[in-house]
């Protein structure tokens, strides 16, 4: 069994409305020093398998199909 972990954001330039909400959420609740927060998704995903490789190739093409937007997101994937 392979774990691992995708990470997707949205790329600079990219307007992120609910980054903002949050930013402004943080700072109603007190929280100061708050520059900037930007919001993306995380998916720990498991594939049956011990080929680290093909088990990589499959998760970006995971990416590229689904899990992420990659016009406007990047995405990092992590095998543990």
């Amino acid at each position: 069994m392979i774990k691992a972990r995708i990470v997707v954001t949205l790329k600079n330039g990219v307007l992120d409305p609910q980054g903002k909400a949050i930013e402004g959420a943080l700072g109603a609740l007190g929280f100061s020093g708050v520059g900037a927060v930007r919001q993306g998704k995380v998916f720990d995903v498991e594939i049956d398998g011990e080929d680290r490789a093909a088990a990589e190739a499959s998760l970006r093409d995971m990416c590229a199909k689904l899990l992420a937007n990659t016009v406007i997101e990047n995405y990092t994937v992590e095998i543990a």
